[in-house]
């Protein structure tokens, strides 16, 4: 079989992968529109921070080691067209201008997505900066690191915008963020928005939240942000207000989509179109607790995904078990991560819900260094499963947070969890954990 891959990163060589393990003789072709392959995007605050002073390690498996394992990739090649009917897609390889054709038996979208422009005046710039890509962070570290740039301001409070001030921070810059809505970190309670704005503001942050950028200018050396509430002079400016699917280009091929251009997939990531498969940040996919495609730009969704994709590719009929939109984040001295629904998720889906909001200690008074835990709790008023978790605390929060992942991706109640035979030693936690503790209180 002859199959082509579009997308080289997360999704799509994990489909490459499996399906060239699956079927080591398929004829497999990747084309991918940027310079690099198979790279942890998620690991760009931390290279520009200067947490990791080696770009190298962001890569996950070179182009050699494709080529060893048979797979053909193509950098800054980009698909233009797709045609269903004719099983072709048109590419354009950038380094020569050349466009042209090539046919497929089957064929995997993992495009990824684009990062969202503000419809502001200067948002264009060249001194306006934005971090998606390997090239992008490669750029902005070179800025970030240039003698007289003290001044930075972020225009956004996601993961990335949040994460960038903190990789500013370890540099000594001093960082204004800038925030359209009135919280930062949307996915998390907002009792755990509050506590990374609070953690940022005593670390040095200035937080500008419900304060809407209208333009960005730059006369000379100087640039500045304006909003409509003030105006903040930058050595440089970093946007990160979001991301949309780069899927403009299948406009005309007739596959399903949802309202924000990502590709509709079933469990076995087929998309409505025959013998095409898709994955990752283009892509929907399977919410285990709501039900429904939820569109979750998350790493480990495209990685496991893709996977299913190139098992399906090669003639198998696997379905993805369902994501959680569990994500993780460390702010500073803080560790934060959420699971399952959110309280917004389960009023818009009308359950019937309970919430319960505790803090315990991570281990006991009598091992040195305890520190706090928040946690809260979601769950069906009347079974008592638990539907969603946030946690957050200096030590030990995230890895508390795999556990109620775990524990909700199985369906358990939270009576369920607070018996879990979790371990116990001082060093590490009290008899009764805090997980167990916050469990048992949600009745």
């Amino acid at each position: 079989m002859k199959a082509i891959v579009l997308g080289g990163v997360a999704a799509g060589m994990s489909a490459a992968s499996k399906l060239k393990r699956e079927k080591p003789d398929a004829d497999i072709t990747v084309y991918e529109r940027g310079s690099f392959l198979s790279y942890g995007a998620c690991g760009l605050p931390y290279y520009i921070g200067g947490f990791n002073a080696e770009a190298g390690k962001l890569i996950a498996r070179t182009r050699e080691q494709y080529d060893q394992m048979g797979i053909r990739t193509c950098l800054r090649h980009e698909a233009l067209l797709v045609d269903p009917v004719a099983r072709s897609v048109q590419v354009k390889n950038h380094d020569t201008g050349e466009t042209f054709w090539d046919a497929y038996d089957a064929l995997m979208i993992a495009v990824g997505c684009d990062t969202v422009m503000p419809g502001v005046p200067g948002a264009n710039l060249p001194s306006v900066f934005y971090v998606k890509t390997m090239e992008d962070g490669l750029l902005f570290e070179r800025i970030a690191h240039l003698k007289g740039v003290n001044e930075v301001v972020i225009v956004g409070g996601g993961y990335i915008g949040v994460e960038m001030a903190e990789a500013m921070l370890h540099l000594n810059k001093q960082v204004t963020l800038v925030e359209a809505s009135e919280r930062l970190l949307a996915p998390f309670e907002p009792e755990f928005s509050e506590m990374a704005a609070q953690e940022l503001e005593r670390k040095g942050v200035t937080l500008r939240l419900k304060e809407r950028v209208t333009a960005f200018e730059e006369a000379g050396d100087s640039r500045t942000v304006r909003t409509d509430r003030g105006e903040y002079r930058a050595d440089a400016v970093l946007v990160a207000i979001g991301v949309k699917p780069a899927t403009a280009f299948l406009a005309q091929t007739g596959i399903a989509m949802a309202r924000n251009g990502a590709i509709v997939v079933d469990r076995q990531q087929r998309t409505s179109l025959p013998d095409v498969f898709s994955a990752g940040d283009c892509a929907v996919c399977w919410h285990r607790v709501a039900h429904e495609n939820y569109f979750l730009p998350l790493g480990t969704v495209a990685n496991k995904c893709g996977r299913i994709a190139g098992a399906n590719m090669a003639g198998a009929h696997e379905e993805f078990e369902g994501a959680l939109g569990t994500a993780a984040i460390k702010v500073c001295d803080l560790e934060m991560c959420r699971t399952g629904l959110s309280e917004a998720d389960a009023a818009r889906k009308g359950l019937d819900f309970a919430v319960k909001l505790v803090t315990s200690n991570d281990r006991p008074a009598y091992y040195p260094n305890q520190t706090k835990l928040v946690i809260k709790l979601l769950y069906d008023r009347r079974t008592l499963r638990l539907l969603g978790a946030n946690i957050a605390g200096e030590k030990g929060a995230v890895l508390r947070g795999d556990i109620f992942a775990t524990a909700i991706h199985a369906g358990l109640t939270t009576p369920e969890l607070g018996m879990v035979d979790l371990a116990y030693a001082p060093p590490f936690a009290s008899v009764w954990d805090a997980v167990h503790i916050a469990a048992n209180a949600a009745k």
